[in-house]
């Protein structure tokens, strides 16, 4: 590549970054105040789960709302305004022109805030539902819905008008989040609220609905994130990329199939429990081909890619830890014990949000066009999420390892099993107020970054993208 076109590509890439930095400033500044409203609730739903007097007095943080509010926080604020903006991002840059009709981004994104906070309002006064993953109000859901849609409208747009034929695995999973959500979300409001399914039918249909949130929308969101970053950061080009695309529509045909693993002895026919077995089994297939690919990430590098690393990790092993929980030997001491927990905070903490993260320090500061005042910060949030997720996720499978066995014993108690529990869920505890303590720190950086002042034109602020680079991307 000649210096002229080098300095071409590098203009017109900064010209995509700085396009859309409005819409994706507020996104991600959405999603991390809502990182700090669901890491709080969170610290207090744990000193709820061994202190039953905690805020007993107070109807609107009772336990069973605490963790509804917390759930809720973390998947439809943080998550999905996080996994969004990274979305956006990466289809303008692939696609190699802004996006377009940015208006419908900005508007979407505030009736998507304004719906999760009606949302959270409506939970902590008794208004919210019983489902896993939907707790939000019924007046809310249709709301979030066109929200959403409006949101998508300039990604959808830069995958349709793209100016290369050939398309990456980053843009493949970003465009099936994009339009598998809408659909997972208006069939899941049907069947469980404006035209209820009946009897056994609901907890198929929610069971459905929770896999295919982690299977068809943020693991897809996170996905498309760490097959751009790893080559890009790295400067080395996707090892076996060949098999990408199975390991894509692996992930995107199974993934959902894999419902039936939480209904395990539960009453509903044999077969259906039978086929998310098999089904996790098969889905192995794409976390194989994800750890080829993607293994480059494992190599050494900054802060970025370790944040990939990491969460590329909890993804593999929750894959692995899917495929074993769901036999029925197993189930039978896991299921509903706080390994259920900590296999949720594995995947959203762990695998999603670590990833997430990293991309956001990558793409931040080029929407801005200033690097990050701080490494050392960077550094430390880094050290509290590894820290605090793994110190998380193995204090809740201690605590959900005696809990399965007690539970089992018919001679033990209910008081026996919660005094059995209650030191690892201080554990859990500590590694829950850590990882906010770190989240803490990121929206401070967030904040110091997004008031500088930007680098004057023609300042070199990054160092310049890998020679084997041959477009904007």
């Amino acid at each position: 590549m000649t210096t002229a076109s080098h300095a071409a590509v590098t203009a017109e890439a900064s010209n995509i970054d700085s396009s859309a930095r409005c819409t994706l400033s507020f996104l991600i500044a959405s999603a991390l105040a809502w990182l700090l409203v669901s890491g709080l609730l969170a610290v207090l739903h744990l000193v709820q789960a061994y202190d039953a007097s905690f805020l007993a007095h107070c109807p609107i943080f009772t336990y069973g709302r605490l963790g509804a509010m917390q759930e809720t926080a973390s998947i439809y604020g943080w998550a999905a305004n996080a996994g969004l903006a990274v979305a956006l991002w990466l289809l303008a840059r692939l696609s190699g022109s802004p996006l377009r009709s940015l208006n419908w981004a900005c508007g979407g994104a505030l009736f998507w805030n304004l719906g999760v906070t009606l949302g959270l309002v409506g939970i902590a006064l008794g208004e919210g539902t019983s489902t896993s993953f939907l707790h939000l109000p019924y007046f809310v859901q249709p709301l979030l819905l066109v929200a959403y849609a409006a949101i998508a409208v300039p990604g959808v747009l830069a995958w349709t008008g793209r100016k290369q034929s050939m398309t990456f695995a980053s843009q493949w999973y970003a465009v099936a989040a994009l339009f598998l959500f809408p659909w997972l979300l208006s069939a899941a409001q049907v069947m469980l609220h404006f035209a209820p399914v009946r009897g056994v039918l609901q907890a198929i249909v929610e069971g459905w609905y929770v896999q295919s949130v982690w299977y068809l929308w943020l693991f897809p969101l996170a996905l498309a994130a760490a097959y751009y970053l790893v080559p890009k950061i790295t400067g080395r080009a996707i090892p076996s990329y060949d098999f990408s695309a199975l390991g894509f529509w692996t992930l995107i045909v199974i993934g959902d199939w894999t419902a039936g693993r939480h209904l395990v002895g539960g009453p509903v026919p044999a077969w259906l429990v039978s086929l998310a077995i098999v089904s996790c089994a098969l889905l192995l297939v794409h976390f194989i081909i994800v750890a080829l690919n993607l293994r480059g990430a494992f190599s050494s590098g900054g802060p970025v890619l370790k944040f990939v690393a990491f969460g590329l990790f909890s993804y593999l092993v929750g894959g692995l830890w899917d495929a074993v929980t769901c036999m029925r030997s197993v189930a039978v001491i896991t299921q509903f014990t706080w390994i259920d927990q900590a296999q949720t905070q594995l995947a959203l903490t762990g695998a999603f949000s670590a990833i997430v993260i990293g991309a956001i320090y990558f793409l931040f500061p080029r929407v801005t066009g200033q690097a990050w005042p701080s490494a050392t910060l960077i550094t430390a949030h880094l050290f509290t999420t590894v820290i605090g997720t793994l110190g998380l996720v193995l204090s809740l499978v201690v605590a959900g390892w005696i809990q399965g066995h007690d539970l089992a014993n018919p001679a033990v108690s209910f008081a026996d099993i919660a005094a059995h529990t209650s030191s690892w869920l201080h554990f859990a505890l500590a590694a829950q107020a850590l990882l906010l303590v770190g989240n803490a720190l990121f929206a401070l950086h967030f904040i110091r970054l997004a008031c500088t002042k930007p680098a004057a034109s023609g300042v070199s602020v990054f160092a310049q993208p890998p020679a084997m680079e041959a477009s904007a991307s």
